[in-house]
């Protein structure tokens, strides 16, 4: 019984811990998507609805250059 009593609160800091580790990641990849988002659209002041993959590819090795 004694056990159980240390174990529980444990568990829950855990799974409080788990809860806000998942709803923080949860929310930045969303703003990173509504982010892209923007950037594709209007690129040179030009609506492109679909880039070609040739053009996404070039943009993320930019992107990851700009990054290093």
């Amino acid at each position: 019984m004694d056990g159980l009593q240390i174990a529980l609160p444990i568990l829950g800091v855990v799974a409080a811990a788990a809860v806000t580790f998942y709803a923080v990641s949860f929310s930045e990849l969303r703003e990173k998507s509504f982010q892209d988002l923007e950037e594709s659209e209007y690129e040179d002041g030009v609506f492109r609805p679909s880039p070609s993959s040739r053009e996404r590819r070039a943009r993320r090795q930019a992107n990851k250059i700009n990054k290093k």
